[in-house]
């Protein structure tokens, strides 16, 4: 279900000297006087760094490698108080985004939820008690000694490929075949006993959510309205469902970023919010946890809890999704950091800039210069900047309005036009649709031509949430047109590029998925 959007604040463009200044005669609380931090239910308050014991350039050198790396948005919490907004342009921070795999650890607290509420009698009860009602493949000792808990730390020992580290993600090819998703899942063949190995999988989350529903009787969705939405006071999101209708429990929860870092302070005020506990004790202390090890080649420390990446040795957690969906918790520092982004941001460049960022655990003198470069970087990240045009070559006006016909293919691409010469430039794509059998859907993308981007409409065919599309391309060389095609709020880079060769047709999509995924079609120009 699709709640309404509402118009929010844009701090992004408004954010500066002054407005800062006018938060201080408001009297924000100090970092000194912890006791005085907000529940930002209703609406979060603001203050400047300083205020919070925070250095405004520090967090403006942060903004600035937010713009040069990706970055949808930045939103920096400190003592209860935002200190530093940032969205990058074209992404607005009134548009949800998706969190990808950050969904996992919404699954997580919303399984805990149910423990605290006595649905569930322990942690480590076997999995296959929940599903007795299906005949399940593979079935040895191995699979009927996995616990809830195994599935929250990923290691049911499940034969399952991802990619984590590296693989061919042919678990993922083969999930997203099956009309029924837990019924896969369940029926994965052991290749450890659980407990044993860390191996990444949406599968885990996935039936964690049908566990919630067999618990409830309700979707994993209309669960968190309730228990944990509404009281955080979270009204705009959407949440895709699988091919069974259930919610999926390992991603496609879209959330605004300032209803992420609510998420975030939940956490980082042990579960509490205005006075009641909503987690069980200790769930949300993630740094108290007996932690697994992912063993991580860039991190031997990396470590994992209930759908939750850990770095014990900074002291900092997180909630993590690919293309740097991130909602990080310093509990030592009393902070909180939510990015959303286009490419996979470094953790450790991420912690270490927040970390030196806090200078004080009391009040700070006013710094206006510092001040004024924070909100002088924040107005210039939400100011869309144009990227250099080719000269249009002659074939321009020749292939303008042809439609490509392509062959049958897995992605189900049908057709590609290009119109350059319409006063409104565009261009169309038709795929294919699964119901009714034969039938296809086209879109037609407004594009800009020099250096901008031009906005598409929300798609109606899209359930539930209004992709917001836009696209602007350039000519390459005399027979390359290159098109730059983001989704707003989407968290994908992605990068169309035509080569035309007399009535032959090259499409070649890259999207910037950690090391980037790429397909190419060749089609062929038919008569319109």
């Amino acid at each position: 279900m699709r709640m309404p959007v509402k118009k929010r604040f844009v701090w992004g463009a408004v954010l500066s000297l002054c407005a800062l200044l006018t938060c201080l005669c408001l009297g924000p609380a100090r970092a000194d006087d912890p006791d005085q931090s907000p529940w930002p239910t209703k609406e979060w308050l603001a203050s400047t760094p300083e205020e919070q014991g925070m250095d405004s350039s520090a967090l403006a050198k942060l903004v600035d490698y937010g713009a040069s790396h990706g970055f949808d948005s930045l939103l920096v919490v400190s003592h209860g108080r935002i200190v530093t907004e940032a969205s990058y342009a074209p992404y607005t921070a009134d548009i949800p985004h998706n969190m990808f795999s950050a969904t996992k650890a919404v699954t997580g607290t919303l399984l805990g939820m149910v423990y605290k509420d006595g649905l569930l009698d322990r942690l480590d009860h076997p999995m296959l008690d929940f599903f007795t009602d299906r005949h399940i493949a593979n079935v040895d000792d191995r699979k009927k000694a996995i616990t809830v808990q195994n599935l929250l730390d990923m290691t049911p020992g499940f034969d399952w490929d991802q990619g984590f580290e590296g693989g061919r993600q042919q678990s993922m090819f083969d999930l997203a075949r099956s009309s029924d998703w837990t019924q896969f899942i369940l029926d994965r063949p052991m290749s450890h006993p659980p407990g044993q190995i860390f191996n990444y999988s949406n599968g885990n989350p996935d039936l964690v959510s049908a566990v919630i529903t067999r618990l409830t009787g309700k979707l994993a969705e209309d669960y968190a309205r309730e228990k944990l939405f509404d009281p955080l006071g979270i009204v705009d999101w959407h949440w895709d469902r699988d091919p069974q209708g259930l919610t999926m429990g390992h991603g496609m929860l879209y959330l605004l970023p300032r209803d992420m870092a609510k998420l975030g302070y939940l956490y980082l005020h042990h579960g509490e919010w205005e006075g009641k506990q909503l987690l069980p004790q200790g769930w949300a202390d993630v740094l108290n946890h007996t932690l697994v090890n992912v063993h991580a080649s860039d991190d031997p420390n990396e470590s994992y809890s209930n759908f939750i990446w850990v770095f014990p040795d900074r002291h900092v957690y997180m909630m993590n999704g690919k293309n740097g969906q991130l909602i990080v918790v310093f509990p030592d520092l009393d902070v909180v950091v939510v990015t959303t982004a286009r490419k996979q941001v470094r953790y450790n460049t991420l912690i270490d800039a927040v970390s030196g960022a806090v200078k004080s655990g009391s009040v700070l003198p006013p710094n206006p210069n510092a001040l004024g470069q924070l909100a002088s970087a924040i107005k210039d990240a939400a100011v869309e900047k144009s990227t250099p045009v080719g000269p249009t070559p002659g074939i321009a006006s020749a292939i303008s309005g042809k439609t490509y016909k392509f062959p049958d293919n897995e992605f189900g691409l049908k057709s590609f036009a290009l119109d350059l010469t319409d006063t409104h430039p565009h261009f169309e794509v038709e795929f294919a649709s699964r119901y009714p059998v034969g039938s296809s859907v086209k879109y037609s993308q407004p594009m800009g031509l020099y250096g901008f981007y031009r906005k598409g409409a929300p798609k109606a065919s899209d359930p539930g949430i209004g992709h917001i599309t836009e696209a602007k391309g350039t000519w390459l060389n005399e027979e390359t047109f290159v098109i730059d095609a983001p989704v707003l709020g989407f968290g994908e880079q992605q990068e169309i590029i035509l080569t035309f060769s007399g009535k032959k047709l090259n499409l070649h999509r890259t999207v910037a998925v950690g090391e980037g995924q790429e397909v190419s079609f060749d089609g062929e120009q038919v008569t319109n």
